[in-house]
């Protein structure tokens, strides 16, 4: 016993100090990576004001109201349904062959679905616009992988302190485009009045704004964006890979160099991205069971929240029009932004990840709260000071769910097995939370249609989402007080 007491004592004092100075940002690749977070954003953004009323014009619902929060549920969940089968699989390529052909890929793929998105005339044209995007956008997997890539433990909170600001940037901008210049030929009637292209395609114009930044973004990336995956495969290599032949003599040293076995063995062991068995640790599943939870709490809440503008009064809503339902959602995104901006780096360095992320998401459970104290005082007092009193304050709530995510990311830096899996690690937390985002929005505007059909329990959708909230506040205790608990343990 005392034998073993002293060699837990000597492992205490032979763990390397954490290092006290910060390393400076990489500020030439790190602003790209900045402006490459707002693509992805910006159309889901622009999109959100206008899909309602979208619904509605394309007739699928034959004006029934009630189910047009099915189908709004329906064409979000369809992005994130092709998202989950391929983004492991972008993100563990990105290992291979480097992050940014899978970046420019994802880029593309943004800028054709929204110009195809803003074309289309029928509820299944759509749904293949979102498919095809899901399926080939990995930015936002990647992008992490790649800040991962190019900061360390002392650098990377300080560097989610500016992630923010395309957030904030795209979340501001995003729905004042997609709520303001939708059906712009009735709207500006002055300057878009004669056009027939806009008049019979009343939704391109916001879409075709979102395409062209992106288009944007993918010179950007391709002239200036360097890569940060320092070992890549040859594509022959991946090829015989894929046909079951093995590709890891590529990542494997020089055969002139001299070293020695257990060296090479354990140098390998770091170099070399893992399979899919031996990253599935109890600290992986962990982060992605939690971040899975935070997703589907914040995108159910996210779906639900322009239905609920949308909907009339009496069957449950607020009775709000796109630019002011837009206007909202841009105040919103603004305040997530300055909020992290300015108190997240302070609040991670005083509290730690671990509790910045449960405050996040127990935050959900007054938010949910919310929605029927809102609709009580609009039915009562119309929609005066004490509704906008109470949506500013929901508002407000979830600007504390959305500083999850930095928390959630240094997490899963930590619990990667090696530096060489990384893009792998993430890509299976961004599956798992991929299906989340799936089940999150088509099964909150399901319930919420559900919910106000007659007959049935209006508060139906408030108990499903304070079930999700309390699930996200449970998995949270998996996680440690901060992320060097477990880096500190490997």
């Amino acid at each position: 016993m005392i034998a073993q007491q002293d060699d837990e004592e000597m492992s205490l004092l032979q763990r390397p100090e954490r290092p006290t100075a910060k390393t400076p940002l990489p500020w030439d690749q790190f602003w790209i990576l900045l402006f490459l977070e707002m693509p992805d954003p910006v159309s889901s953004y622009i999109l959100a004001p206008f899909v309602p009323q979208l619904i509605r014009d394309i007739g699928v619902t034959h004006g029934d109201e009630s189910q047009v929060g099915h189908y709004v549920g329906i064409l979000q969940s369809s992005y994130y349904a092709a998202h989950t089968l391929t983004i492991f699989h972008w993100s563990q390529l990105s290992d291979h062959i480097g992050r940014k052909p899978v970046i420019l890929t994802a880029l593309s793929a943004i800028s054709i679905s929204m110009f195809s998105f803003g074309l289309s005339k029928t509820f299944f044209g759509l749904v293949v616009s979102r498919v095809v995007c899901g399926a080939f956008d990995a930015s936002n997997s990647v992008i992490k992988s790649m800040l991962m890539d190019i900061t360390d433990v002392t650098n990377m909170p300080l560097a989610f302190n500016y992630i923010p600001i395309p957030w904030m940037i795209a979340s501001t901008v995003g729905p004042l485009i997609g709520g303001s210049l939708s059906r712009p030929a009735d709207r500006f009637s002055d300057i878009f009045g004669r056009s027939e292209l806009l008049k019979t395609y009343p939704y391109l114009l916001p879409c075709s704004i979102s395409a062209f930044f992106t288009s944007i973004a993918w010179l950007v990336t391709y002239i200036r964006l360097k890569e940060s995956v320092s070992t890549r495969t040859p594509l022959w290599e991946l090829i015989k890979g894929f046909f079951g032949q093995s590709y890891s003599k590529s990542c494997q040293p020089s055969s002139n160099a001299i070293v020695d076995p257990g060296e090479a063995n354990a140098g390998e062991s770091q170099s070399k991205p893992l399979p899919l068995r031996a990253l599935l640790t109890p600290k992986v599943l962990s982060v992605t069971a939690s971040y899975a939870m935070t997703g589907l709490l914040q995108m159910s809440l996210s779906s639900v929240l322009p239905i609920f503008y949308a909907t009339p009064i009496e069957l449950g809503g607020l009775s709000l029009d796109p630019p002011r339902i837009g206007t909202l959602l841009a105040a919103q995104g603004a305040a997530h932004g300055v909020f992290q901006l300015l108190f997240y780096a302070r609040l991670h360095d005083r509290f730690g990840a671990g509790a910045i992320h449960m405050t996040g998401v127990s935050s959900g459970i007054p938010t949910v709260i919310l929605f029927p104290v809102i609709n009580a005082l609009a039915r009562v007092h119309g929609i005066g000071m004490a509704v906008w009193l109470c949506v500013a304050i929901q508002l407000a709530l979830t600007t504390s769910l959305i500083m999850c995510y930095p928390c959630i990311t240094l997490f899963i830096r930590a619990a990667a097995p090696n530096s060489a899996s990384l893009g792998a690690t993430n890509g299976i937390a961004q599956v798992v939370v991929a299906v989340a985002r799936i089940i999150g929005p088509a099964s909150a505007a399901s319930v919420f249609s559900y919910s106000m059909e007659a007959g049935h329990d209006a508060w139906l959708i408030y108990y499903f989402l304070i079930t999700i909230a309390f699930l996200a506040v449970g998995t949270s205790l998996l996680l440690p007080r901060d992320p060097s608990v477990w880096e500190d343990s490997q």
